[in-house]
């Protein structure tokens, strides 16, 4: 009896199936992920130039030194919270809300410091407010 020999078939996997699929995920996550772009800001204050507007009335000024102490037209406050700045915005405006405030703040005084001298000075119902900032220094 005479057998004939099978021819033996060379195993390979066939790997095009496989980068199709590769490929279609790659093509389904690009098109469904967001990108976000995420900005800083840098800020160097506080340095300004400009002339400063002329004031009619005398105004209120609160200085905020670098430890957060707190002086109301060269009057010191004693109570450095919200409450004490109210009093002493009080008692040196004397009723007058119509008055402009002039925030002059240290460079290296807190944020806070000088948010809630605006604060209080908003909840006393003064409108006219600004803040101070020094020339840049010639190079």
């Amino acid at each position: 009896m005479s057998f004939r020999r099978q021819k033996l078939e060379e195993v390979s996997v066939n790997l095009t199936p496989l980068i199709d699929v590769v490929f279609l995920l790659l093509i389904f996550f690009m098109v469904s992920t967001t990108f976000t772009k995420e900005s800083r800001l840098s800020l160097e204050l506080p340095e300004a130039t400009g002339e400063p507007a002329a004031q009619e009335t005398m105004p209120l000024e609160i200085v905020v030194d670098a430890q957060g102490q707190y002086m109301v037209n060269e009057f010191t406050v004693v109570d450095p919270s919200r409450k004490g700045l109210m009093a002493a915005l009080e008692q040196v405006a004397q009723g007058d809300t119509s008055q402009p405030v002039v925030i002059t703040a240290d460079a290296k005084a807190s944020h806070q410091a000088v948010i809630t001298a605006m604060d209080a000075a908003g909840q006393l119902g003064f409108t006219a407010l600004s803040l101070t900032t020094s020339e840049p220094k010639a190079k």
